[in-house]
């Protein structure tokens, strides 16, 4: 027995008009001081980055490494006690924090020595990442002779391209 269209119309707009989940059971399982919207979804955000790396302790870059690392950028330091001085070596000192925190990710070994394939593919598939020389495939220095063919001038085995040598 099916139920006419109409009553089926009406049903799903009951369902859809209906909240996803009551905020007193959403509540009770959770904590009470995260505001949702009727589906859950928490209104603001619950962690931030900056709140995980204050629990990191703040590295100190030394006036002798600020300065090292302007010359390898091939920039004027700052004078050493100035504003713009404290200011670029607070971030700095943020960004060595956050790359000593990501350094801590334990991530999982494979035991190949190999890096994991990060893409999902269907089970099955994917793109060999290693490349394998077959039997009787050309090398790349036959391809490479190959396209010698195609030079309007060549010497040897080489391209020749006429220069103006009168620079």
């Amino acid at each position: 027995m099916s139920l006419p269209r109409l009553q089926i119309q009406r049903l799903l707009g009951q369902a859809l008009r209906r909240p996803c989940v009551t905020q007193k059971r959403l509540n009770s399982s959770t904590d009470s001081s995260v505001k949702t919207d009727s589906c859950g979804i928490p209104l603001e955000p619950t962690w931030s980055v900056k709140e995980l790396l204050s629990s990191y302790p703040t590295p100190s870059i030394s006036p002798a490494t600020f300065r090292r690392l302007h010359e390898l950028s091939a920039l004027q330091p700052p004078t050493e006690g100035s504003p713009e001085y404290n200011s670029l070596k607070s971030e700095l000192e943020e960004l060595v924090k956050l790359v000593e925190a990501v350094k801590l990710i334990k991530i999982e070994d494979t035991g190949d020595g190999l890096i994991p394939d990060g893409r999902i593919w269907a089970e099955g598939t994917g793109i060999p990442l290693t490349h394998t020389s077959n039997e009787g495939e050309e090398t790349c220095s036959d391809q490479g002779q190959d396209l010698l063919s195609h030079a309007s001038r060549t010497s040897d085995g080489m391209y020749v391209v006429e220069a103006d040598r009168s620079r």
